[in-house]
This record gives structure tokens, C-alpha cells and sequence, in this order.
């Protein structure tokens, strides 16, 4: 019998890649979304998977709702990767941010534990319940400090895990993840923005980028990646957390040099900065420490931040490419 998977938020990035590795790996994949029926799933037609999975609607803020579909699908894996997945958005959004977080984390956790089903769950958690380390690399026992509604949200499903876990033996696991992009990211993604941007641009587009604070140091990795590192912490012996990231850091200036060179562009002609984008409280420096995964994962990114700027660039290019030979053949 093949082993089954759900994953709830399987329409977004990650879940998206996830999905298309598990089914490669040979499991049975379920997905979950707030509305299944008016989800057109772009990103796993995009992926080429949609007609290979199941998708359930399931509110993870309802608990009836979350019992329901685990007591029909009966996984022996679960991915939470549901709930809002926007710092910025999240300051516009706190309440419907922490529920679509924590609320639905804890719903679930309770669901397991109900059921008693020896379900094995990754929880998804975030580099950004760290704060400000004041320039210095988190690994799995740095302290939280959130700076935001949704890092607060993440740090408090974080805590609930480890409480479930420790208080009745769940196998719960959290990642610890810091930024990873791809071309699904959303619009809404100042990634994903950039390189959108620069893509115009380089097609003969007049615009000026706006951007805010590209100071701001982050630690930049590749998504298909990552979801690999999700797998690997429910194959073994025990439960534990882990930090997952390239151990590189480097500017959203140095990404958007690193987007519009790839283009061979001079960002600096195209961008201009505005104070009224800065978010109300930011992590100025993100910096990680992946040991741990290397060595009881055997996992480690391959991809650094100049890789998924040029990746991610190439991606949007062909997008662009497809969408206009579309328009000509319409028009």
C-alpha cells in the first residue's frame, strides 16, 4: 500500500512543490483548500500534477471540519502549510492572521490527539519568530523575538507543537524555515515583484519599480528545496525541530542587482525607493544556522540566492514569453 499524504494549503508554493515530490516518491496525495470547488489550483496545473491528487475543501479555523478530514482520509502524513503566509499583509490582517496560523494549528494538533491515528505532522514554522538576532546566525535554540502579527502567530504554533509533543508523545515536527522563493511565489512577494519588474523592463517597459526598505538581510534559498527537508524530518526515529536554510546571507539589494544583471540591466536606472513601503516593524538582519539538518537530515541547500534570483528570472522570461505569443495568436 502506498503511503498517503495530506497537505493542507496544497495550492500554494510550497505546497504545490511538495506535492509533486511526494508524488514522485509514490505516495497517495490529498490536498486541502478554504474552497476546493473555486480554487482552479494554478500551481499544480502550472506543476502538471492537478489530475494526480485528491483536494478537499477543509477550513482549518473549524475544528468539526479538520476531525472530519482526517478521520476520512486517515493519512499517515500531514503537512500544515495552510494559513496566511504574508508579514506584510499580516499587519493589515492580525486576527485573520493569527487564526489561519495558530488557531488552525492547535485544531489540528487537538484533531490528532482525538483520533489517536499514529499520524506523523510537519508543522510550518518561520525564520521570522526569531526578531532581530542582532546580526547573529538562529539556529534551533535561539530565542524568539517576533516582530510582526504573523511572527507571532507562527512562534505561538510553534510552542503548541512542542507542547503536544512533549505532553502526548505526537510525532510533531516544525521547520524552521527561512526565505525560499520560486517562480509560484505571489505577486504580493517583494521576490517576486522584483523579478517581474525586471522582466518588463528588459522587454522595453518604461515603469519604475517602487520598493522599500532594501536594506533588509535575508537568507535566500530555492522552495523546491525545501520541501524536500519537510519529508526527510517525518522519516526519522524521533520528532524534532530544525532550522532550514542556505547559511547565506545577503541584501534585497544585492537580489535585486542580482535579478536585473541577470538581464543585464543596472537596477538603479529602474528602481526607486519609497519610505511610505517600509513595514511598521522589520528584522533588519536575517542570518541562519543549518547545522543541525546537515547532520541528522543529511540535508543541505544547493541553491544560494544568486542561483534563485537568475532561476526565477528565467522562469518569468518564458511566463512573459508564453503570455504575449498567446495574446498575438488571440488577437
Amino acid at each position: 500500500m502506498a503511503r498517503k499524504a495530506l497537505i493542507l494549503g496544497i495550492s500554494g508554493q510550497d505546497g504545490s512543490y511538495l506535492a509533486r515530490s511526494l508524488l514522485l516518491k509514490g505516495y497517495e496525495v490529498i490536498g486541502t483548500s478554504r474552497d476546493a470547488q473555486m480554487n482552479r489550483f494554478s500551481n499544480l496545473i502550472r506543476l502538471g500534477i492537478r489530475d494526480q491528487l485528491q483536494v478537499e475543501s477543509v477550513s482549518i479555523n473549524d475544528f468539526r471540519t479538520v476531525l472530519h478530514v482526517l478521520k476520512r482520509v486517515q493519512p499517515d502524513e500531514v503537512y500544515n502549510l495552510a494559513g496566511q503566509s504574508s508579514v506584510g499583509l499580516s499587519f493589515d490582517q492580525p486576527v485573520e492572521s493569527y487564526e489561519s496560523i495558530s488557531v488552525a494549528t492547535l485544531n489540528l494538533l487537538e484533531a490528532i490527539r482525538f483520533l489517536e491515528y499514529p499520524i506523523r505532522l510537519y508543522n510550518a514554522s518561520s525564520s521570522e519568530c526569531f526578531g532581530n538576532t542582532e546580526g547573529m546566525a538562529a539556529d534551533e535554540s535561539t530565542p524568539f523575538r517576533p516582530r510582526s502579527p504573523y511572527a507571532v502567530a507562527k512562534a505561538a504554533a510553534f510552542w503548541q507543537v512542542a507542547n503536544y509533543r512533549e505532553a502526548y508523545g505526537l510525532f510533531a515536527c516544525s521547520g524552521i524555515l527561512f526565505n525560499h522563493e520560486s517562480p509560484l511565489r505571489p505577486t504580493r512577494f517583494v521576490t517576486k515583484k522584483i523579478v517581474e519588474g525586471a522582466c518588463r523592463v528588459a522587454r522595453g517597459s518604461r515603469e519604475t519599480l517602487d520598493l522599500g526598505n532594501i536594506s533588509v538581510v535575508r537568507d535566500w534559498g530555492w522552495a523546491p528545496e525545501y520541501v524536500e527537508a519537510m519529508w526527510l524530518m517525518l522519516q526519522q526515529d524521533g520528532p524534532d525541530d530544525y532550522v532550514i536554510a542556505t547559511g547565506e546571507s545577503h541584501s534585497l539589494e544585492e537580489f535585486v542587482d542580482a535579478a536585473f544583471a541577470s538581464l543585464k540591466l543596472k537596477w538603479r536606472n529602474h528602481v526607486n525607493i519609497r519610505r511610505d513601503l517600509y513595514r511598521p516593524t522589520d528584522i533588519q538582519i536575517g542570518r541562519a544556522n543549518p547545522a543541525k539538518a546537515a547532520s541528522a537530515l543529511g540535508w543541505e541547500a544547493r541553491y544560494r540566492m544568486r542561483d534563485v534570483a537568475r532561476m526565477m528570472v528565467g522562469a518569468e522570461i518564458s511566463r512573459q514569453s508564453t503570455v504575449l505569443d498567446r495574446e498575438h495568436e488571440g488577437g
